[in-house]
């Protein structure tokens, strides 16, 4: 299983969000507090939007271990940004560590990430393939089951249509859940598979906590809404909103902020600029209430 982090909200450096909180990315690259094994070192990837610049995100991609790459330390310290996901792997399944195997991937203005496992991939890469629209089927460049789930919600996107774009994006989420549950069910598989995916296009964002696993939990996952750092939220002069709908979504708390809030389990968090958190169920895309104590910081 992999570590993964999206944020969307003002823009802030990489470096901010990756390097510099006391349980940074980088850190869980190597001390991850919330799997069996600690080290995430099979590769990582980080892409960022640049409005002003390109529609389509910037993805930097690399084998090596997160800890132990100057070029992303040097990166992250002076590149910006108003929404960013990161990822560290570790690999599953004997896929291979490549950089075509490393996240997140990228389709026009959609990235995607995955933390997780689709039940026994081998028996089922075959007929998912078979099923998706030859755009999404040619968006395939590596071997793992997280690209090939993607190319399942882009043919899943394509026939959605929804007027708001973040509801369209979770709906599309749920429903390539759901077509990924079956195709492992229809393989004969009795594996499970565990399905943390984060989805975003520069404006919104929609990240799902789900397994299938009888009697597990899904993987862990948690959001922030607000600025990381105490100390900067109280330099600002009162009335200064800057930063209050930021959110990040990330495997394992970055800090030990009591804000940090358990994204509930079988849901999807979407996330919106200038809005506060919604959450869907990850099989049927139907509203559900959020977390009490998302409520009370939204009140608050």
């Amino acid at each position: 299983m992999c570590r993964l982090m999206l944020y969307l909200g003002p823009e802030t450096r990489l470096s901010s969000l990756i390097i510099e909180p006391t349980h940074s990315l980088i850190r869980q690259s190597t001390h991850s507090r919330e799997r069996e094994e600690p080290l995430n070192g099979d590769g990582f990837g980080i892409g960022w939007y640049a409005a002003d610049h390109a529609t389509d995100p910037a993805v930097f991609r690399s084998i090596t271990p997160a800890w132990n790459n100057r070029n992303l330390q040097n990166l992250a310290r002076v590149v910006a940004s108003d929404c960013v996901l990161a990822h560290v792997r570790a690999a599953t399944q004997s896929s291979g560590v490549n950089e075509a195997n490393c996240h997140p991937f990228r389709w026009r203005q959609y990235l995607c990430m995955h933390n997780g496992d689709v039940g026994d991939f081998r028996l089922v890469r075959r007929n998912l393939l078979a099923s998706v629209c030859d755009e999404a089927f040619g968006n395939v460049y590596g071997s793992t089951d997280s690209e090939h789930f993607f190319a399942l919600f882009i043919d899943s996107l394509l026939g959605t249509e929804d007027r708001d774009p973040a509801m369209r994006m979770a709906r599309a989420l749920a429903q390539t859940i759901s077509r990924t549950l079956d195709l492992v069910h229809e393989a004969g598989s009795g594996s499970a598979s565990y399905l943390n995916v984060a989805i975003a296009d520069g404006d919104c964002a929609v990240v799902s906590r789900f397994t299938d696993a009888e009697g597990e939990a899904p993987e862990s996952l948690y959001y922030f809404t607000g600025e990381l750092y105490p100390t900067l939220r109280a330099k600002r002069r009162t009335g200064d909103k800057r930063g209050a709908h930021a959110v990040t979504v990330s495997s394992e708390r970055l800090t030990s902020d009591p804000g940090w809030t358990e994204v509930p389990a079988g849901q999807i968090i979407i996330l919106r600029r200038e809005r506060a958190p919604q959450f869907v169920d990850a099989r049927t895309g139907e509203a559900q209430p959020a977390p009490a104590r998302a409520r009370a910081r939204s009140a608050a």
